[in-house]
């Protein structure tokens, strides 16, 4: 078993469904009688893909590629949201426990390198259960968990020994643009405190040697247009706030999806001088572990 407690951490989980507190909203709705919290979601975990995945960092996708469980719904309502389909628009199949335990092992069976839980944060409860189910019929692989990094300090507590990988969103370093472009309040004081957390729990990236990640946290950083993100204020908070070998991996191929077109300027792609700009902040910062996405940039 992974951790000692995990029959009282599912007890524990499920105690905070019925007034929900898992994300940075802490809607206080009771899931576990149906009524939908900010994700939209109530007790049912609805999932919308469990499959092979090879688009990720490398030491996640590998050769094999990663187990990815897409889960449906989201807290953030992101403008531009690049799996709204899913995420926004509730895209998904309802699926137990049991049934997501068995999707786990399948994943293994399939020899997938790690299992990818993305966008996990409104079912964090049920999730561990599906863990401990598989746990016990020999799940081993590490767990990442792929998430945007607005949860409470209650759930990333839940998560202590259980998440192997973290690999959370750092997507602004101004609250006025969180809240105008994610409707997320208070985003940079709880997207800090929780990447500060998950680096307590699993330390800088390490890997096998095949140069397969085993645990370790790396950071995800979105290039948006104009900088709305505010790179440079994350960059040095990483390097001075969490280590100056946290692995980022700064993402270039941000495309205007879901509602993008009606807040300019992210109705168009990055331009390649608006990418160079954030690698040099970056390499600035002393951040150099980590990796580029360069894409087709916008002229």
């Amino acid at each position: 078993m992974r951790i000692k407690d995990i029959e009282k951490r599912i007890e524990e989980g499920y105690k905070l469904l019925s007034s929900c507190n898992l994300c940075g909203f802490e809607c206080g709705l009771n899931r576990l009688k149906g009524e939908l919290g900010r994700c939209r979601s109530g007790k049912e975990v609805f999932i919308a893909s469990a499959n092979l995945h090879f688009g990720e960092e490398p030491p996640i996708s590998g050769k094999n590629g990663s187990g990815t469980v897409f889960f449906t719904n989201c807290c953030l309502r992101c403008v531009y949201c690049q799996n709204f389909p899913i995420s926004q628009l509730g895209k998904g199949k309802k699926v137990s426990t049991s049934e997501l335990s068995t999707k786990f092992l399948e994943l293994q069976e399939k020899g997938a390198h790690n299992l990818n839980l993305v966008t996990p944060t409104h079912y964090i409860p049920q999730i561990i259960e599906a863990l401990y189910l598989a746990w016990n019929k020999g799940f081993s692989m590490p767990v990442v968990y792929n998430t945007s990094g607005y949860e409470s300090e209650e759930a990333l507590s839940l998560l202590d020994g259980v998440i192997d990988i973290y690999l959370p969103d750092m997507r602004y370093s101004e609250d006025k643009k969180a809240s105008c472009f994610s409707t997320a309040k208070e985003y940079v004081k709880i997207n800090r405190r929780n990447i500060k957390e998950m680096f307590r729990q699993v330390g800088n990236l390490k890997v096998d040697h095949f140069g397969m990640a085993c645990s370790g946290l790396i950071v995800r950083h979105l290039v948006l247009p104009e900088d709305i993100a505010g790179s440079q204020s994350t960059f040095e908070f990483l390097a001075g706030e969490v280590s100056d070998k946290v692995r980022v991996s700064l993402m270039g191929q941000y495309f205007p999806a879901y509602r993008a077109s009606e807040f300019p300027p992210l109705d168009r792609r990055i331009r390649k001088e608006e990418y160079d700009l954030i690698l040099e902040y970056l390499n600035l910062c002393g951040l150099s572990s980590g990796w580029i996405q360069e894409e087709e940039f916008s002229k």
